[in-house]
């Protein structure tokens, strides 16, 4: 049974979307509530949100977290959705509201910024009942703070020195479980793993990038 293939059904007009890199299913991937979270895209895009196999979406975006917006990824989402509640340019009990509001509209977990204060992070967890997901941008940052403080997930954005940090969140506390950056390519990615990821964000191309290739191929036809 080990041997089988998994079958898999597309349809003709579904044909195109977004596949996350194979080498992701390496990973232990961190189950919540029953699903297992091995690859989470990181976009607010809903026309790529439909479009892709990744197992959960990270949406995280550099603007002052607005309801609205949350609830439209969610509601157009047929993935689980981590959203941005905030912590950098939007701090103190406004994250707390965005947080719960989040939870009430559905969200899997919340994300918060790497600014956001613990006193912060333990307020959201006394008020919400989902993940908690915590930035970690450097290995200068008070990591075992953190997580004493409530965070659920770590969530490594550390560019290049990603699985340095990874291995470093590893060492102080074993257990934590740990999304992280894969980078470009498969080699970087499996790097991440190696150091102790257990799912991978990854970041898709635009939908600009997506379609000029559709309309180069238009015009091809048409000449």
């Amino acid at each position: 049974m080990d041997n089988l293939s998994i079958p898999e059904i597309v349809s003709p007009l579904r044909q195109k979307m977004i596949r996350v890199p194979e080498v992701i299913q390496n990973v232990s991937g961190i189950k919540i509530h029953g699903k297992v979270i091995k690859s989470l895209l990181f976009t607010t895009d809903i026309a790529i949100i439909r479009n892709t196999n990744a197992n959960a979406i990270l949406a995280v975006y550099p603007f002052t977290p607005q309801p609205v917006i949350t609830h439209a990824i969610i509601m157009a989402s047929d993935i689980p959705v981590f959203s941005g509640v905030g912590g950098g340019l939007t701090q103190g009990k406004r994250v707390v509201n965005l947080a719960l509001d989040a939870e009430f509209q559905g969200a899997m977990g919340v994300v918060v910024n790497a600014p956001t204060a613990n006193e912060i992070i333990k307020k959201i967890r006394a008020t919400i009942d989902i993940p908690i997901i915590v930035t970690i941008v450097s290995e200068a940052e008070d990591i075992k703070g953190r997580i004493d403080a409530g965070a659920t997930i770590l969530n490594v954005s550390g560019a290049k020195k990603t699985p340095q940090i990874v291995k470093k969140v590893r060492d102080i506390c074993p257990n934590i479980p740990i999304i992280a950056t894969g980078g470009p390519t498969d080699d970087t990615i499996m790097e991440t793993i190696e150091a102790g990821a257990n799912a991978i964000s990854y970041t898709p191309p635009t939908n600009a990038e997506i379609f000029s290739h559709v309309m180069d191929k238009y015009r091809e036809e048409r000449q």
